[in-house]
């Protein structure tokens, strides 16, 4: 697997160390996604916000281009977009995307998680 990371900045990305990953499951949804949409020089923006029963909740959305601050992290060739606060929480995360009989979605494994809430779409960290 072929991890990369930079801070956005007004300048030239700096090289940091690794600190989320997608999975070949999920690089090939991106992928399909991107293609669908048209925008296959975008990447996928990953993110923390309070909400859900446990206090925190997930946030997945296609994007053009990070923010000033943003970490971007390449992983399995898709572009990820992270902001400064939800970095911290994220830290060691994997984007996976499992497809069932029910249906087919991303999920997140995130080793910061102290609990989840019963339907798994929010933590508690």
């Amino acid at each position: 697997m072929n991890t990369e990371t930079h801070t956005i900045t007004p300048d030239m990305p700096a090289m940091i160390d690794p600190m989320i990953t997608v999975t070949e499951s999920a690089a090939g949804k991106i992928r399909e996604l991107l293609s669908e949409e048209g925008k296959l020089e975008s990447g996928l923006r990953v993110f923390v916000q309070g909400g859900g029963c446990s206090g925190f909740q997930y946030g997945l959305m296609i994007e053009e281009g990070g923010g000033v601050g943003d970490q971007l992290f390449e992983s399995n060739g898709v572009r990820l977009f992270v902001d400064p606060v939800s970095v911290s929480y994220l830290k060691g995360a994997e984007v996976d995307f499992v497809d069932t009989i029910t249906g087919g979605g991303f999920t997140i494994k995130n080793p910061n998680a102290t609990s989840t809430c019963g339907c798994g779409s929010s933590f508690t960290a």
